[in-house]
């Protein structure tokens, strides 16, 4: 089963915060049955330095620890530091035990016994710890032991070892009689320590709970709010495949999301321009092609009535309009393999001033006819290189000077110059007028686009000379603009990108050595 994004972010955040509280838990659980037992191990010690004074007291004040009793020593000892267990009721404080003398052991002499002779005060009643003896099998190790001097058990367990217990000196008259010690680490084993434990252990489980409840509900919330963005811009592009390109998106935020808004709202307004664009494009197309048939209909309609002769004029008007559909159609051709990237023919290093040169010459006559000079400036063809393709170059040439023949008032005069700056070259047409409005060069290189006086279809061009400009420079790698000219006519500029380490001159390719 696919999942979809927002149940992917939504199970994401949750695992997220699963995984937090879990580990929250187990870390405080740790944590906190570790430090209470270090909280009960210091306690015990405390305790434990107290029974060590009174049975250093008890020494000093009869000369010597008699074992008399295992009743007095259990008493003593009790179920261990803490509080005595649930369900015994502990009286007043026993008295404290009486030990062998640590010199009878260390001169070899065998210590009295434990539990040799009568047991020394009433018999226990039913309030009092039960009767001592040794622990039954299944009962813990006691944690408590008493040692001699020489760190040798007296009581409780015989075979308790010292190294496994907290050992803590028993002191009379300033020097080490015994030793009393606790066993180490052992988990708390006290019913009410056990208790508190579980008790701890129920809170953390119930506080994890919630807080893993809380974690779902802020993961739902928040996966809604992140999501909401995607939503919003799902629903617009939904509204862009309809073509209502006039779709926008709110731009709320200046995170991603925000970014993801703007560059949205930026292809839609691209994506209404070139529908726009099209539409025009269809529009102009149509018409420019339907006045051409429109005139060749009705000359051939008016010579199969009679109505007009056969005559070599009337044939020439409609080679002349044949020709113009003609043009228009080959340069729809071009315009669309120029955009498409698609034209015959290969990038090669060129020398575009010798490919001018040549195309000047072939427009020689037709501008000498027409009354308009060129004036060529910048000093000879030099040597140059850009990477274009020869026949294309000459095609650009040819549109820029036709467009010249075109619109510019005869007499009149034609500058062409040019100048090689670090990585570009720079190629500047102007001609001497009339010029064009500030509002309608920006649209000079649309499709189709005609100012509407100066440069109209009556001239007999098909309006899209500068637009196969355009698209040949972007081809080129270089860039074309319009602008007014000092002379108050029309001046068109182009920069090309120099080949470095390349050099041709007069139209022939040599390598040179960067």
């Amino acid at each position: 089963m696919s999942l979809k994004f927002r149940h992917k972010v939504f199970l994401t955040l949750l695992l997220y915060s699963l995984v937090i509280v879990i580990c929250m838990l187990v870390i405080t659980r740790y944590f906190a049955v570790r430090n209470f037992e270090n909280y009960v191990q210091r306690v015990e010690m405390e305790r434990l330095k107290e029974m060590a004074k009174v049975l250093g007291q008890e020494y000093q004040k009869n000369g010597s620890f008699v074992a008399e009793d295992l009743d007095r020593w259990l008493r003593f000892r009790g179920p261990g530091p803490g509080p005595p267990p649930p369900g015994r009721i502990a009286g007043p404080p026993p008295p404290p035990p009486l030990l062998p003398d640590p010199g009878m052991v260390g001169a070899g002499r065998k210590p009295p016994r434990f539990g040799e002779g009568p047991p020394p005060g009433p018999p226990p009643g039913p309030h009092d710890f039960p009767p001592p003896g040794p622990p039954p099998p299944h009962e813990h190790p006691p944690r408590l032991v008493l040692f001699d001097a020489a760190k040798q058990p007296l009581s409780g367990d015989e075979s308790a070892n010292a190294d496994d217990f907290h050992l803590q000196s028993i002191q009379a008259e300033g020097r080490v009689v015994g030793w009393l010690g606790m066993r180490k680490h052992q988990r708390p084993l006290h019913p009410l320590d056990v208790e508190f434990l579980r008790n701890q252990s129920q809170t953390f489980y119930s506080l994890g709970a919630v807080t893993l409840l809380l974690a779902v509900i802020v993961t739902f919330v928040l996966s809604r709010h992140l999501l909401e963005p995607l939503r919003e811009l799902a629903r617009a592009t939904r509204a862009l495949t309809s073509r209502r390109f006039e779709t926008r998106l709110k731009i709320r935020t200046q995170d991603e999301f925000g970014q993801l808004a703007a560059d949205f709202n930026d292809m839609a307004q691209a994506l209404e321009r070139y529908e726009l664009l099209r539409r025009q494009w269809l529009a102009d197309i149509s018409h420019e092609l339907r006045t051409p048939l429109a005139i060749l209909r009705g000359e051939i309609e008016a010579m199969q009535d009679g109505v007009r002769e056969i005559t070599p004029k009337a044939l020439e008007s409609l080679h002349f309009e044949v020709m113009h559909v003609g043009r228009i159609v080959q340069d729809l051709y071009d315009l669309s393999l120029i955009e498409s990237r698609t034209f015959d023919g290969e990038l090669t290093p060129v020398n575009p001033l010798a490919v001018l040169e040549e195309t000047i010459l072939s427009y020689q006559t037709r501008f000498e006819q027409w009354g308009i000079r060129i004036e060529e400036n910048g000093g000879g063809t030099g040597q140059v290189a850009i990477k274009a393709d020869s026949g294309r170059l000459r095609q650009l040439f040819s549109n820029l000077l036709e467009n010249t023949l075109r619109y510019a008032q005869a007499p009149g005069v034609l500058k062409i110059s040019h100048e090689l700056t670090p990585g570009q070259f720079f190629l500047h047409f102007e001609d001497s007028g009339p010029g064009v409005p500030e509002e309608a060069l920006e649209r000079l290189f649309d499709r189709l686009y005609r100012v509407d006086k100066a440069r109209s279809r009556a001239q007999g061009g098909s309006g899209l000379g500068l637009a196969i400009c355009k698209g040949l420079m972007e081809c080129f790698g270089g860039r074309i603009a319009a602008s007014q000219a000092a002379s108050g006519g029309l001046r068109i500029s182009m920069a090309f990108p120099v080949l470095t380490g390349q050099m041709v001159h007069q139209g022939e390719e040599t390598q040179a050595e960067s």
